[in-house]
């Protein structure tokens, strides 16, 4: 892949992560179900790492936890850390283990909101804001919802990822 390839094909993914920040945060944070709003940019960050690696996966998630310990309350530089590793984790996953597919995104994204969940759950019971029943309903619920949108940003990043490879190999 040439440098100008490389360049436009992650500056498409900027854009998209752009697009998916502006719905997470002006259109579906307006439209609450079960009470819970879907976390939509680890789900892109999951998404990206398993179509385009565990390096790629990694470097895609230090950006998008950045820009989410910006836009999400709670864990301060958490996601940073999370998302990179999560990307890098899944990468791994995907690559070795899994197909670089649907199915292996969505089996990537349960495990990487599982993980969030895990982490935010024990830091929420250790700073006792609930319950565990309550923490791991309202966790059950986000992570529901936020796998809905599974189907649309997969076929919003394969798009960009198979135009830029194809283009790349013209």
């Amino acid at each position: 892949m040439t440098s100008p390839d490389f360049f436009r094909k992650w500056t498409a993914y900027a854009l998209a992560l752009i697009a998916v920040l502006c719905l997470e945060c002006f259109i579906m944070n307006r439209l609450p179900v079960w009470g819970v709003t879907p976390r939509l940019l680890p789900l892109a960050a999951v998404i990206v790492a398993v179509l385009e690696g565990p390096l790629s996966g990694a470097g895609f998630g230090l950006a998008v936890g950045i820009l989410a310990d910006a836009v999400y309350p709670g864990l301060a530089g958490g996601m940073t850390l999370i998302l990179t590793f999560l990307g890098l984790g899944m990468g791994l996953l995907c690559r070795y283990f899994l197909h670089q597919n649907y199915l292996g995104c969505l089996i990537c994204s349960i495990l990487a909101f599982f993980t969030i969940d895990l982490i935010r759950i024990m830091f929420d019971l250790l700073t006792h804001v609930a319950s565990l029943s309550t923490l791991c309903f309202l966790a059950f619920r986000e992570l529901s919802w936020s796998l809905v949108f599974t189907v649309p940003l997969y076929w919003l990043f394969r798009a960009i990822h198979r135009r830029i490879s194809r283009s790349a190999n013209l």
